[in-house]
């Protein structure tokens, strides 16, 4: 099975089983066996199709004598791969881009004998056009981003944000190494991954942050399997430094929604091991993979437990000297990595900020006086954002916000609340405030 049809089946499996394209194309890569190049290939085409389908089908809608909507779900998703390798991708033969689709179609649309057909006279058509169609001008058009959303999210950020931020999320996201210092330096691992192929930068901002290119499947990497590094946005690891965690022995440190585990190794470092970091999540099957990804980095001082955010533990209150709240939220500041978020319905999404506020509520409980409670968000509404914190403060007068420390360049706002916004940080999208509760 060749690139192409593994990015079929992942384009057909999020549209029938509602899944999440990284998640699945993880899957059907490995069940498919690609290469380290078909692989590549699988994923742009899987990642390109999804930033790009609003624009598209505004190229189509002028390649058809028919309407796009009256098009078979299947034979949608074979035009879009195809119009995708045409109008996007240069390196790729228009003669195989047409050709292999023509085959997808015969192979995938049996009961509609005109699949082939159809197929072959729209690419063929989009080749001897490419260039002269008309170009989208709505944002809606131009950047694959649902109308409803485009509102939304105009109405917290302003419109003179907003368009970067649109272009932000249709590019590829930089693969992040954060470095392990407990085993290594920036400057070693940075040789160690050189030596094995990976071309390895500093990050302009964030230290002991290494941007990497041409990684091929990280996990086959030895410096990974050593546990020289983990995978986290800058973003992430930066509402882990926030908390300033101190290298104390008798520091209690508390992630209660941790999955995948980032932040809980951030504070494990930054504490310099010293530091007991209790790492939770609702998932069960979760669990196994945080514990896996501390003992692969040597961490011994996170422990990880199936737990309920919104259920009251006795045990921990008062005892925590910093809880982490990465709370669940719409992730619309990381679009880019999983471009299929922008076309979830926002309405699914409104009961978010009661369960949010309800997190946050039952970790205070567990800051001990003088301790410090960070929430944070990968989104960039200020429903699931400010509105939560002010909300949680009107009734817990023994908090306050307090000032982060920040990287130059990077701003908070008065009250010492910070919104990176892809297109301005170069990071995903994320909500960070730091609150301590009184002594």
């Amino acid at each position: 099975m060749g690139a192409r049809e593994t990015a079929l089946n992942v384009l057909i499996a999020c549209r029938q089983q509602k899944a999440w394209s990284n998640s699945v194309l993880k899957e059907y890569i490995s069940r498919d066996r690609l290469d380290r190049r078909d692989a590549a290939l699988a994923a742009r085409l899987c990642y390109g199709v999804q930033q790009n389908r609003g624009k598209l089908d505004f190229y189509l809608a002028q390649l058809l004598t028919g309407k796009v909507k009256d098009l078979h779900p299947v034979i949608h998703d074979i035009l879009h791969l195809g119009l995708y390798q045409i109008y996007e991708m240069d390196k790729i033969p228009t003669s195989a881009a047409v050709n292999e689709s023509v085959d997808l179609a015969k192979k995938y649309c049996r009961r509609q004998k005109f699949a082939p057909g159809l197929t072959n006279a729209v690419l063929r058509n989009a080749v001897r056009s490419k260039g002269t169609l008309k170009d989208p001008t709505k944002l809606e058009d131009k950047y694959s981003h649902p109308a409803e959303l485009i509102r939304l999210l105009s109405a917290d950020l302003g419109r003179d944000k907003l368009e970067a931020m649109l272009a932000a999320n249709n590019t590829v996201p930089p693969v992040v190494a954060q470095v392990n210092t407990l085993k290594t330096t920036t400057e070693m691992l940075a040789a160690e991954l050189e030596g094995e192929g990976v071309m390895a930068q500093p990050h302009p901002w964030m230290a002991d942050c290494l941007v990497l290119s041409a990684t091929g499947n990280l996990e086959q990497l030895k410096a990974f399997q050593d546990g020289l590094f983990y995978i986290q946005d800058p973003a992430s690891k930066l509402a882990v430094l926030c908390a300033q965690i101190p290298a104390e022995i008798n520091m209690q440190i508390l992630d209660c929604c941790a999955a995948p585990g980032g932040k809980s190794y951030a504070a494990a470092i930054a504490s310099k091991g010293a530091a007991k970091v209790q790492s939770c999540d609702i998932h069960p099957h979760k669990i196994g993979l945080i514990e896996t990804g501390a003992k692969r980095l040597g961490l011994t001082n996170v422990s990880a437990a199936c737990h309920d955010a919104t259920v009251d533990e006795p045990a921990w209150h008062g005892k925590m000297d910093v809880v982490l709240v990465d709370v669940p939220c719409s992730g619309y500041g990381i679009i880019r990595k999983k471009p299929d978020i922008r076309y979830k319905d926002p309405k699914t999404m409104e009961d978010l900020p009661a369960l949010q506020l309800q997190i946050l509520r039952t970790q205070a409980t567990y800051v001990k006086p003088g301790g410090v409670l960070m929430y944070s968000t990968c989104t960039l509404l200020k429903r699931e954002n400010s509105q939560v914190v002010n909300a949680f403060l009107e009734n817990h007068d023994n908090f306050y916000l307090e000032d982060l420390e920040l990287p130059e360049g990077i701003c908070q706002d008065s009250r010492g609340m910070l919104t990176l916004i892809p297109g301005e940080h170069e990071t995903d999208g994320f909500f960070i405030c730091r609150m301590r509760r009184k002594a």
